[in-house]
Parts: structure tokens; C-alpha cells; sequence
């Protein structure tokens, strides 16, 4: 918040009646935009906006729906001028060519997604009755699948389906009729089942199942060994990592990749396990020339009953910051 906001008589009530929704509004504008950073930004925008009209806010809503209008309608703007953002497989099929490393696409020349890690939008610890948000509302498969949709209808199926407003005031948040909400979440939900894969039964981050596929994926990295993935990813597998146009289908091909153009020699990974987008995630670290350990990224897996069936690596040397980790670790 600025300086002229904390300083205002009615601040206190303000914060009261509205940092309460803050998580929930994160995660709201992480669905629509795809990314963290821009969602984090669009939240302190919301709220500099909800400040600005708080002293004409007369309760004819309640303030939860108030701050969603108001969110809703600035990741609206926001979204306007963008591409949307992307994972290699909303580009194309699985990749079938000649074997040959992975290409990185330029710089700026697609708009990735991004991973939200959990951290940001875990409730406090001292507030037994704060919202939990749900996971499955995150998974990455439903956040790329939102990002194919028009940015209303968007807007209208994450209002309806995820936070289980009503027709009429999902038509309030966006100044439209009940019957476009209507016709609008119709073809969202058409779009969707075009865009998305048939959900899958993931586990938990916290289940013990989870942690061991995370631990035995961490392990292969480490130690380099290939093998190792066998007992970790499912046989219909796969892989992909931006900014790498090309993703690979199949537990043989995503072996093969990952041994002969990522794995290395053992020592050159080091991963510390997190979570991201309520799956099991890590931190991703490379040894460079000169033996350091700098930041490298960030991977998520999409783990199941029988095995990991998705996984995403996001190379960002400056995603690591967002899960409070540094840039380079210790020798």
C-alpha cells in the first residue's frame, strides 16, 4: 500500500474488511493471467483501486464481490494488450523429428506460463478460519487450459465454476446480462473440454506417495542416472520446459532426452523440494563453469497412483526468488 494509505484515518478499517480476501484474490488473478509476478501486481493494483473508492462502497454488495469486480475488471484490462501465456504442448503435438537437443525459442517470442507456488496462498497459520483455496482450482492443466479462453469468458467460468458466484452476480462483477453469463460460460466450458486434458486423479503434495515419486525424480537428477526415472514416470509420460518449443510423449522418449541432453554428470543438479500450483514441486539448480550452483529454475509434477504423468520445467533463473530461495547456493 503507499504512504498516503497507511497514513489515512479509515485505513485500519479498510485492512479489516479487505486484506482477508488478499490470498484468494492472488490465486483469482493467477487464473486469468497466468503468471505470478503479473497477478501479484494486478492484486496491489486491485486494492489501490478498492482504496480509492472505499469511501463510496455503500454494502449494496458484499465487499468480497466488490473486490472481485474490482480485480475481475483490472486483469480484464490488463489482459487487452497481452499474448496469451503458453506451455510448449498448447503449441503443437509431441515432438517426432530427427534426434537432436532441444531449441529454445527466443526471447519474447511466446508468453509462458508461469508456476504459483503454494507458499504464496497457504493460509496463515494463526487463522484457523481463513479460506483454504482449493488445489485443484491451480492445477497447471486447468491454468493452461483457461489461458486458450477469451479473456470474459474466463472471467465467467472461473467465477461461476471455481469461486461459485451466482448468475446474477457474476453479471454484476461484469456489467453484463445474466443471459450473455450464460451463453458465455456455455462456450467456455466447450472451449475448455477442447483445450484441456481429461483431469486426472493427482495426489496430493502431502500424500507419501507423492513425496517419494518427488524424491526418486530429485535423486535421478543428482545422481544422473537415467534408470532411476523408470521408477517414476508412468510409460505415457510427459515432458516438456519452456522455453523449448519441442516436448516429448512416452516414457522412452522422455528418458531418452533427459539422459542424453539434460542429466549430465552426477553433482551438475542440485533440487530442493517445494510445491507449486498444489502439486508437488523443486527448485532447480545447475553447477556452471566454475563449480557454483546458480538458480536455474523451477520443475512440477503432475504425480499419480501409478506414477508421474506430467512433467513441466520452467527454465527462469528468476522464478527461484518467488519460492524464497537464493540465486546461488552454498559450496
Amino acid at each position: 500500500m503507499t504512504s498516503d494509505l497507511r497514513a489515512a484515518p479509515d485505513h485500519d478499517r479498510f485492512t479489516a474488511e479487505t486484506e482477508r480476501f488478499r490470498r484468494e484474490l492472488l490465486a483469482h488473478c493467477y487464473r486469468m493471467v497466468g503468471s505470478a509476478h503479473d497477478a501479484e501486481d494486478l492484486v496491489q493494483e486491485s486494492y489501490l483501486r478498492a482504496w480509492r473508492s472505499y469511501s463510496g462502497f455503500e454494502g449494496r454488495a458484499s465487499i468480497r464481490s466488490w473486490l472481485y469486480k474490482i480485480a475481475t475488471n483490472v486483469c480484464l484490462k490488463a489482459l487487452q494488450p497481452r499474448s496469451i501465456r503458453v506451455l510448449p504442448s498448447g503449441l503443437a503435438g509431441p515432438y517426432d523429428g530427427p534426434d537432436r537437443p532441444p531449441s529454445p525459442l527466443a526471447p519474447g517470442e511466446v508468453a509462458w506460463l508461469e508456476p504459483l507456488p503454494d507458499a504464496w496462498i497457504a493460509p496463515p497459520a494463526d487463522d484457523p478460519a481463513a479460506v483454504v483455496i482449493e488445489r485443484e482450482s491451480l492445477r497447471l492443466a486447468l491454468i493452461a487450459g483457461l489461458q486458450h479462453l477469451p479473456a470474459r469468458q474466463r472471467a465467467i467460468l472461473i467465477l461461476r465454476e471455481v469461486l461459485a458466484f451466482s448468475t446474477a452476480e457474476t453479471a454484476e462483477i461484469l456489467d453484463t446480462t445474466t443471459a450473455a453469463v450464460k451463453s458465455g460460460l456455455q462456450r467456455a466450458r466447450a472451449r475448455l473440454d477442447e483445450v484441456e486434458p481429461k483431469p486426472e486423479e493427482l495426489l496430493e503434495p502431502t500424500d507419501q506417495r507423492a513425496r517419494a515419486l518427488l524424491d526418486g525424480y530429485i535423486a535421478a537428477f543428482e545422481r544422473s542416472d537415467a534408470g532411476l526415472l523408470e521408477q517414476v514416470l508412468r510409460a505415457d509420460a510427459t515432458l516438456e520446459a519452456t522455453p523449448f518449443r519441442e516436448w516429448q510423449a512416452g516414457r522412452a522418449m522422455c528418458i531418452h532426452t533427459l539422459d542424453a541432453y539434460v542429466l549430465g554428470t552426477p553433482g551438475d543438479w542440485r533440487m530442493i523440494a517445494t510445491a507449486a500450483n498444489g502439486q508437488p514441486a523443486a527448485v532447480v539448480y545447475h553447477r556452471d563453469a566454475d563449480g557454483v550452483l546458480r538458480a536455474d529454475g523451477a520443475v512440477v509434477l503432475a504425480p499419480t497412483a501409478t506414477g508421474v504423468s506430467r512433467v513441466v520445467k520452467f527454465h527462469d533463473p528468476a522464478l527461484v526468488a518467488a519460492f524464497g530461495l537464493p540465486d546461488v547456493l552454498p559450496r
